[in-house]
């Protein structure tokens, strides 16, 4: 065979072929790639009142410090205030006492605040603690500046035997409730309420040397703290005030500003 015949040839198998395959591939079933489209399904809300503004300790709700605000329904607590259940609560609880200290944007609790009928003291007052009023002037008050959730040194001010003039603390960084029986501050968060008498969040032990304080002392003034020193200890105090150890009667004489005898008769330590 001639060699021209022979590429004739081979060129015309793998045409041949090739159309073959050609033909396979066309006549396959196609593959269709769909693609999903995402659904974004947006949670259903329910409308929580919640604090327009930050609010101290003793503060009273307004319908300005107070709004309504959607909330996930999967994250509604039975505790919330909600607009379903409560629609008219902004006016029910316009005058309200802050319990405890509510933020911008955090949903108001039933725990956090208290009814302005009931007795306010009382509701800020925390387990165990006590309120011990003194009496205070511009002069024995930080001029004036000692407001309602600020902490207070209590300085004892007495006559010693040699004429002398005596100071110490008897009582160190505790909260002031009230002055006087105004419990919140200044409408513009600043001004300072100045009054005659100041309450005292005390433990019973330094309620009763506060009592003792305030017989002996020629004057007793509260001295201003920092608000940096809140989570400083509040134990520190003039001990030696209460009488005795555990057990003996809680009484004590006191002569000319001095404890001179205690519940048993016999002469203080």
């Amino acid at each position: 065979m001639k060699p021209s015949r022979v590429v004739i040839l081979s060129v015309a198998v793998v045409a041949a072929g090739l159309a073959g395959l050609l033909a396979m591939q066309l006549g396959a079933p196609q593959q269709v790639v769909e693609q999903a489209e995402a659904i974004i399904q947006k949670e259903p809300t329910v409308n929580v009142l919640v604090s327009a503004v930050n609010l101290p300790v003793g503060s009273r709700l307004s319908a300005d410090s107070v709004r309504w605000a959607p909330w996930p329904q999967g994250s509604i607590n039975e505790n919330f205030v909600t607009e379903a259940k409560r629609p008219d609560a902004v006016t029910e609880l316009t005058g309200s006492v802050v319990r405890l200290p509510l933020f911008e944007g955090e949903p108001l609790r039933p725990e956090k605040v208290v009814d302005s009928s009931t007795r306010i003291m009382s509701a800020l007052l925390p387990a165990g603690k006590r309120a011990v009023a003194t009496e205070i002037s511009v002069a024995t008050g930080a001029g004036g500046f000692v407001l309602p959730n600020d902490r207070v040194d209590v300085i004892m001010v007495r006559k010693g035997d040699s004429g002398t003039f005596l100071t110490e603390n008897v009582l160190n960084n505790v909260r002031v409730l009230a002055i006087d029986q105004q419990i919140k501050e200044g409408e513009d968060g600043t001004t300072a309420v100045v009054g005659a008498t100041a309450t005292l969040e005390l433990t019973p032990e330094q309620a009763k040397i506060m009592t003792v304080a305030q017989q002996m002392a020629d004057r007793l003034t509260l001295s201003l703290r920092s608000v940096a020193d809140a989570q400083d200890s509040d134990t520190t105090s003039a001990d030696y005030l209460l009488s005795g150890g555990a057990g003996r009667p809680a009484i004590q004489v006191i002569k000319s500003g001095s404890i001179v005898k205690d519940g048993q008769g016999g002469l203080a330590q």
